[in-house]
């Protein structure tokens, strides 16, 4: 059965181009496409798509917005987002409104459609290029608890470190010489002890 998608973003030809590519998947279904946030928070509502995969900077309503109007609605619904901002505060503050994933648009097709999929799934995905904030987000606090960055593991430490270096899964698997699958387990480990939230809030 199709993981049913809809596909959020004001630039009418990348949201065209990816829908084309996603569509492509065996397993992916764009059921529906919006250009703002309004639009995007109405077909959340009408079509309740298996994700959403939503773009930060819309017009009418942002995607930090729409997300959490989406779900105080439909509590249940997987968000996604895609966004060209990797900063501390576009990252965290998309977590913080409820979303399940978050992926930047310079990443390959492959990469969005596997996240696509896990977020289905009801898990968490962050794409390694933004490992960046969690290690923020251990270290770089002072006014908080400094024993954040204690309660990771070893091996968790590690695959941090090469998040924040920009690895991705399959390199991260290479190099530390264990499965993909073990390395997303990790990273989903470290994104609950950090303390980013992956439900709304």
């Amino acid at each position: 059965m199709s993981i049913r998608i809809l596909l959020c973003d004001d630039h009418s030809i990348l949201r065209e181009s990816l829908s084309r590519s996603l569509q492509a998947e065996a397993d992916l279904e764009v059921v529906g496409e919006a250009a703002n946030g309004l639009v995007t928070v109405e077909l959340a509502r009408t079509l309740a798509p298996d994700v959403i995969v939503m773009d930060i900077s819309m017009p009418d309503l942002n995607g930090i917005e729409a997300t959490r109007q989406i779900l105080r609605d439909c509590p249940d619904a997987n968000i996604l987002a895609l966004s060209m901002h990797s900063s501390h505060r576009y990252v965290r503050e998309m977590f913080k409104a409820g979303a399940s994933g978050y992926v930047l648009k310079n990443v390959p097709l492959e990469e969005l459609a596997r996240a696509i999929r896990l977020v289905a799934a009801g898990k968490t995905y962050i794409c390694p290029e933004i490992g960046h904030v969690l290690v923020e987000d251990c270290v770089g606090r002072p006014d908080e608890d400094p024993s954040v960055f204690r309660v990771l593991t070893t091996r968790e430490r590690e695959v941090l470190q090469l998040m924040a270096e920009g690895n991705t899964t399959k390199q991260i698997a290479l190099k530390l010489h264990i499965s993909p699958k073990t390395v997303e387990a990790h990273r989903r480990n470290i994104v609950e002890k950090v303390g980013i939230e992956t439900s709304p809030s």
